[in-house]
């Protein structure tokens, strides 16, 4: 049966039975009030002819009651007298001979001495009967007896029945019309468009997202079969890949590479993430919740790597509403369409967030790693927080990796360099690596921080350190040579502190192939109207509000470009994406005021009624905004002052199909790979504005041989890549080290540690 069809007899029963209901209560009503109508009428006209006739019936006086018969009857009325035997002594015409076939309920008046009334059927005609004795002298004299007819009763019943039935046929036939309306536009149609979308699918074609018209109704459905239409074209397309990648002989790394090695390496063990910064946060946005994806190299990164090895993220829950999206214990999973890894939010006060990330590691060591000229701030009360959120995190770690045996652990960057240790103390068994996303300064320059024993032991807690370049490895080697009593074997990149041995290598990071799976249909023209522009030449820059991007000197360096080549003016503008960034900070307010300073100045000097030379978009972007930016500029600038990677500069190279230029700074970690590009030295205004001259004048050719060569680079050495070889290097670390590394606290001196070491 279809649904149609059970849909629309649940109309029709619903219907009579609540037509059916209300009616018989319409027919009660209407009966008892004909019913009390007649009964107020026959008691009116019988009480009044009782005493009129009751001297007639005394003296057996016939004519007399004929005539009161012969006044009071009428059509529909009659009247009788009857005598205390019950003879008939009166009777209007109509009555005469129904008075026989009552007399039964006229006897039982008599014999009861009270008044008998109710409906009585004679000759199939339904009459109302009214019987009341007449009394002198407290003795029964005879009877009065009206009878009204009933038809009007019966009548009345059956308009209600026949009108209700009307009004019941035109209301299912009405409902019915309705209901199968609906049904053809809510339910047949969309699922007659999700089949058409399926078998679509089923033959190759892409995955786009399916459209509903109420996403409410087919909610639950619709995003399971989006997930699964997802997965099945991202198998497909895996498959494709990897077949493609067979027959042309070539070893990339994809993401279904990544998963095979995974299972074969970590045999389904789940991998253990640890970062600052979590993948998706949720805030209140105009009173409702929305998910925002931090602006963040490392969740650009690792992101790809947990949806292909799935386990579990552990991050600092920093968004406003975090708590109501997570459970009692803060996990959620993620993505949200197709969980393939759990999210593990630890909770910080404001005091610990403010002690420990703003101010030890992005007042201290941001700068002291970055040679940007801003004086490092280290307050003792800082590291005390730093050193407490550090403990929490790895209590909280521990909890999620109870029950695994040996597990794998990838802590993320400058914000947990004691939680190595801290972990491998509770769980020698456990593999532990850190990855430093950002540079490691020279030893000299590590040396001003008061608490570097403290980190270092921390950090060579871990079986294995990794950094972007080959530069940061040493200078980390040297360091530790210079600070603490251990043995660096430099041919084997490792420091042996005891029998604890932890390998130091490079790992230069990189972004998935795919910036964007599904990249919006946004066209060049879409891309100007919806900026409310028109230009010759677009550039674009894409970057957090911090001070080691270089934003206010490469602002400087398009005014130089624009005062040195005047012929590109009106004809070239320049779009700042720039995402606010640690503004509690002082130095992130004053370059914040610095950049929209350097902005101001460039527009105010060259702006012209219909034309402004720089358009700054300060403000939170996901992916999905910034794709269209990447692929229809002409120019990227990636122009920062000291940077250990930046995957910004890649991820414009990954969109690319094309041509375009790339403008990189030579102070960044991959400026060592993607040597096509225009390598500038950010602090020289003139050597960028020349790079900028070059970029939108570089004939076609060399732009698609330059992009290809640095497109190739970025398939080669991507995410995956970067996540194999280190979970590979990590996995076949021994699973249970002979000596566990006691790291020192804040409640053990530097000397103690040192001498533990020795």
């Amino acid at each position: 049966m279809s649904i149609a069809t059970r849909l629309v007899g649940a109309i029709w029963l619903a219907a009579l039975v609540v037509t059916g209901g209300f009616t018989y209560f319409q027919v009660s009503e209407e009966r008892r009030r004909l019913f009390n109508d007649m009964e107020r009428r026959a008691s009116a006209l019988g009480e009044g002819l009782k005493e009129a006739a009751e001297p007639a019936l005394a003296r057996g006086s016939r004519p007399t009651l004929e005539r009161l018969a012969t006044k009071f009857g009428r059509r529909g009325q009659g009247v009788a007298f009857l005598d205390r035997a019950g003879t008939l002594q009166a009777a209007t015409p109509d009555i005469g001979p129904v008075v026989p076939q009552v007399f039964s309920e006229v006897a039982a008046s008599l014999n009861s001495g009270g008044t008998w009334r109710g409906l009585a059927l004679v000759d199939g005609r339904s009459l109302y009967v009214y019987a009341s004795p007449v009394l002198r002298d407290e003795r029964h004299i005879g009877v009065v007896l009206v009878v009204l007819d009933a038809r009007s009763l019966v009548e009345a019943q059956w308009r209600i029945w026949q009108n209700n039935g009307l009004r019941f046929l035109v209301l299912v036939v009405i409902l019915s019309a309705i209901a199968l309306l609906i049904v053809r536009m809510s339910v047949t149609q969309p699922l007659a468009s999700m089949a058409r979308w399926a078998k679509a699918l089923r033959r190759g074609a892409p995955a786009s997202p399916l459209e509903l018209p109420d996403s409410k109704l087919f909610g639950p459905i619709a995003r399971e079969v989006s997930v699964l239409a997802k997965s099945l074209h991202q198998a497909r397309a895996a498959a494709e890949e990897e077949a493609a990648l067979r027959l042309a002989g070539e070893t990339l790394w994809t993401e279904e590479r990544l998963k095979q090695f995974v299972k074969l390496r970590l045999g389904g063990s789940p991998l253990f993430v640890v970062s600052n910064r979590e993948p998706l946060s949720h805030v209140w946005k105009d009173g409702r919740l929305q998910a925002e994806r931090p602006a963040s190299g490392l969740v650009t990164a690792m992101e790809p790597v947990m949806r292909a090895c799935g386990g579990v993220w552990v991050a600092h829950g920093s968004g406003a509403a975090d708590r109501e999206t997570a459970d009692e214990a803060g996990r959620l999973g993620l993505p949200p369409d197709d969980p393939r890894y759990t999210l593990r939010r630890v909770w910080l006060t404001k005091e610990e967030e403010a002690g420990y990330y703003y101010g030890f590691a992005n007042e201290g060591l941001w700068p002291l790693c970055h040679l940007v000229h801003t004086r490092p701030l280290f307050r003792p009360e800082d590291w005390a927080h730093y050193t407490a959120v550090n403990e929490k995190f790895a209590a909280a770690v521990l909890e999620e990796v109870a029950g695994v045996d040996a597990p794998l652990i990838l802590i993320q960057d400058y914000h947990f360099a004691l939680l190595p240790a801290l972990i491998k103390r509770q769980r020698p068994d456990a593999r532990v690596a850190i990855f430093w996303h950002i540079p490691w300064p020279n030893a000299e320059a590590f040396g001003i921080c008061p608490w570097q024993h403290e980190l270092l032991l921390g950090m060579l807690g871990a079986d294995l350190v990794g950094f972007h370049t080959q530069y940061y490895c040493n200078n980390f080697l040297e360091t530790v040579e210079r600070t603490i009593e251990a043995r660096v074997e430099w041919e084997q990149f490792a420091v042996t502190r005891g029998q604890r041995t932890t390998l130091v290598k490079p790992f230069p990071i990189s972004v998935a192939p795919n910036f964007v799976a599904n990249p919006p249909n946004v066209s060049r023209a879409d891309v100007l109207r919806e900026l409310g522009i028109s230009c010759e030449f677009l550039g674009v820059g894409v970057e957090r509000l911090d001070y080691t991007k270089g934003l206010p000197e490469r602002i400087r360096a398009i005014g130089r470009f624009l005062e040195r080549s005047p012929e590109y003016q009106e004809r070239l503008v320049f779009v700042q994406l720039a995402a606010p960034s640690r503004s509690s900070i002082a130095r992130y307010q004053e370059i914040d005021a610095e950049v929209d300073a350097a902005v101001r100045d460039v527009n105010t000097r060259f702006a012209t009624r219909k034309w402004r030379p720089v358009l700054y978009l300060k403000r939170h972007h996901d992916h999905r905004e910034i794709w269209p930016f990447y692929r229809h500029a002409d120019f990227c600038m990636v122009t920062s002052l000291h940077d250990g990677m930046n995957l910004v500069a890649k991820e414009f190279v990954s969109v690319r199909e094309d041509g375009g230029a790339l403008i990189l700074s030579q102070f960044t970690g991959a400026s060592s790979e993607l040597r096509d590009a225009l390598l500038v030295n950010p602090y020289d205004l003139d050597g960028v504005a020349d790079a900028i001259r070059r970029a939108v004048e570089m004939p076609g050719d060399e732009q698609r041989a330059r992009m290809g060569r640095m497109r190739q680079t970025v398939r080669e050495y991507n995410i995956y890549r970067w996540a194999g070889l280190l979970l590979g290097e990590l996995s076949r670390i021994p699973e249970e080290p002979a000596v566990t590394l006691v790291v020192s606290t804040p409640a053990i001196s530097r000397r103690t540690s040192d001498e533990d070491a020795a």
